[in-house]
């Protein structure tokens, strides 16, 4: 179906990039900048519409390596947010590079994502389902990388009073199984930590191509986030992390050794995979893997559908903004 959308009279939209739960994008021109920029639509007339809460949230989480809000408005049936364009995301190039990245590209890609998750710390809040989906190349630079979808995002502490969240106990999960970490999946309350040890198995699953846990044979869901659990928490670091430098064995210990409000020290985690590559002559150049391949980063831009071990989108809409 084809929607006629005016968007402000500010953009012609163009072509479907994709769909999901979330609604549908698409491409747009800027009327008078003549720049690319992509639109999300959603019917407004859903039980969890959740799309003008994230414009909300990319508004105040503003920053380097963010998602550009242009501008967020409704239309009839529809809820629109504009923002920038961005290139396609980690899984697409992992799939793009030969499902593997080098030690390089991957201690690069940490050292951004540090960055980024210091960022949105900074301001209050933790991503709650950092996975390869949600890391984006630029569209014109593609040696930055963006963390996007902030719909499971939600505040670890009050603003205005400076308290952290509550220790809780018997939570659902929260995010994508694959990535999750340990104490997310024993059902307590995340906080700064987990999102740490999220991107380290992000990182691991960049080197290796594959984590010990995908693949197991489970009849339903709550089986396998089951299976994903013990296989996660039976596997030792050591053995996780075997025939990589020791600094993601220092790194998945360091995350696992925080306590429940304990500020994490990302300043010294970025310098440990900095040092990382100045041991082995390497520069953070940010020249990744597709940028050095011949031809350069493909130009079709796919969105991927909701992964299979992440949990159900439409919690999101009530932790957004702190529910």
């Amino acid at each position: 179906m084809k929607l006629n959308l005016k968007l402000g009279g500010k953009y012609k939209i163009g072509k479907k990039l994709g769909e999901g739960a979330f609604g549908q994008v698409f491409v747009a021109k800027d009327n008078i900048k003549g720049d690319e920029v992509a639109v999300k639509v959603e019917d407004n007339r859903t039980k969890h519409p959740q799309l003008l809460h994230e414009a909300k949230l990319l508004k105040l989480l503003k920053g380097k390596g963010i998602p550009e809000l242009k501008g967020a408005l409704i239309e009839g049936d529809y809820n629109i947010m504009v923002i920038s364009l961005l290139g396609p995301s980690l899984e697409n190039m992992l799939n793009y590079c030969g499902h593997k990245f080098s030690l390089h590209s991957t201690v690069m890609f940490g050292i951004q994502a540090l960055e980024r998750i210091e960022h949105i710390q900074s301001l209050d809040f933790l991503h709650r389902d950092i996975k390869p989906d949600n890391f984006l190349v630029g569209n014109k630079d593609s040696d930055c990388i963006y963390m996007i979808d902030f719909g499971l995002a939600k505040r670890y502490r009050n603003p205005k009073t400076g308290l952290h969240i509550p220790w809780k106990e018997g939570k659902n999960l929260t995010g994508t199984a694959r990535y999750a970490s340990l104490n997310t999946h024993l059902g307590y309350e995340q906080s700064r930590r987990d999102d740490l040890e999220g991107l380290a198995y992000v990182m691991l699953y960049f080197l290796k191509g594959k984590l010990p846990w995908q693949g197991l044979d489970a009849k339903t869901k709550k089986e396998k986030y089951e299976k994903i659990k013990e296989k996660k928490r039976d596997t030792p670091i050591e053995t996780l992390c075997a025939k990589l430098p020791k600094e993601f064995v220092k790194y998945l210990n360091y995350c696992r050794s925080l306590n429940f409000e304990d500020k994490p020290c990302l300043s010294d985690l970025r310098k440990l995979f900095k040092k990382l590559l100045t041991k082995r002559g390497l520069e953070v150049d940010n020249k990744f893997d597709w940028i050095k391949k011949k031809g350069g980063i493909p130009k079709e831009i796919t969105f991927e559908e909701e992964d299979e071990e992440d949990t159900d989108y439409k919690k999101r809409l009530k932790n957004l903004l702190g529910g």
